[in-house]
């Protein structure tokens, strides 16, 4: 191998994000980015309806995102080989276990096997249920509302059913809690 090569090779492997694909990020390809901690948070008249998120559990149970309907509702895209997921990780089960019964933890483990998937939950104390989904479909069904590909991403329903917010990246605590409250707004104020 040429020195050129080798050069090029090493850069590539520092440069390219922890969390990302080998494949260019679209719906056609399934590739997943790593985020870049951007933040949408859409007027409360403005938000679009949540999808119809549903599947099989981490322990092969039915689960559905309407099972949690009236909640404010934290959707955590995650995945066992991601660096990112494994900083927010924390985060995510100290807020859960601080919150009350009006919000409610969903993750979507993507790309990963179902013994790899429970064991980062053991591992991290994740008690909230995932959406077993070894393909990364399951998130396609924001393409109509706010769209990603990145992995970690968070998606914060309202309890009136609309997306509320959207992350790309890990989160913070500060920010994970600002945004389940900004969920809370009423759509109509």
């Amino acid at each position: 191998m040429s020195v050129a090569r080798l050069v090029a090779a090493a850069a590539a492997a520092v440069l390219l994000p922890g969390c990302s694909s080998s494949t260019q990020a679209d719906e056609t390809t399934g590739g997943f980015v790593a985020g870049d901690g951007s933040i949408t948070l859409p007027k409360a008249a403005e938000r679009e309806p949540a999808p119809e998120l549903a599947g099989e559990s981490l322990d092969g149970e039915r689960l559905s995102l309407a099972d949690f309907a009236g909640k404010t509702v934290v959707v955590n895209v995650w995945g066992s080989w991601c660096a990112e997921c494994r900083v927010e990780a924390p985060v995510f089960a100290a807020v859960d276990a601080q919150t009350g019964d009006d919000v409610q933890f969903l993750g979507i483990n993507i790309r990963d096997s179902r013994a790899a998937a429970k064991a980062y939950d053991e591992n991290f104390g994740i008690t909230y249920p995932s959406l077993f989904d070894p393909s990364g479909r399951t998130v396609l069904g924001f393409r109509d509302s706010l769209p990603s590909m990145a992995v970690p991403t968070t998606w914060v329903i309202a309890p009136d059913g609309t997306v509320a917010a959207r992350t790309l990246g890990s989160v913070s605590e500060a920010t994970l809690r600002g945004l389940i409250d900004e969920a809370r707004t009423p759509a109509d104020g």
